[in-house]
C-alpha cells in the first residue's frame, strides 16, 4: 500500500531513519504534544479526546521505561520517574486535573531537553574524533 501524503511519507521516513538518540528524542515530543492535546481538550469539557490524549502519553512513557537500560543507578531512578509520572497521568485522568498534566509536562520537558543536550554533545564528540573542528 502506497503512502499517497506527503507529510505522512516524510514522518514515516523521520523515524525510520533516525537514530535511537533521536528516536527517544521524539517519543518525549509526542508526549509533551499529547498532554497539550488532552489539555486543551479539558478545558474545552471534551472528554473523550481528554482520555485518547492522555492515554496516548501512557504509551509512550511505557515505551520509554521499556525500552529502559536498567542494569545502571541512573536507569533505574529513571524507570522509577517514568513509573511516577505514568500514575500521574492516570490521576490527571482520572480528576480531570489540568494543573497534574502541566506537572507531568514540565518533566517531561526537562527530560526531552536533557536528552537534546546529550545528543547534540555527541554529535560534537563524534566530529571532534574525525577530525571535524568545534
Amino acid at each position: 500500500m502506497a503512502i499517497t501524503n506527503p507529510q505522512q511519507a516524510y514522518a514515516n521516513n523521520s523515524v525510520t531513519t533516525a537514530s535511537p538518540g533521536e528516536l527517544t528524542l521524539m517519543l518525549y515530543n509526542g508526549c509533551i504534544k499529547f498532554i497539550r492535546y488532552a489539555e486543551k481538550a479539558m478545558k474545552e469539557n471534551n472528554i473523550e479526546q481528554k482520555n485518547i490524549n492522555v492515554q496516548k502519553a501512557q504509551a509512550i512513557i511505557r515505551e520509554l521505561s521499556i525500552t529502559l537500560k536498567t542494569d545502571t543507578d541512573l536507569g533505574k531512578n529513571m524507570l522509577s520517574l517514568y513509573e511516577f509520572l505514568h500514575e500521574r497521568l492516570v490521576a490527571a485522568n482520572i480528576k480531570n486535573d489540568p494543573a497534574i498534566l502541566k506537572e507531568v509536562e514540565e518533566f517531561v520537558t526537562e527530560f526531552r531537553d536533557t536528552w537534546k543536550q546529550v545528543i547534540q554533545e555527541n554529535r560534537r564528540i563524534q566530529q571532534v574524533g574525525a577530525g571535524g573542528r568545534v
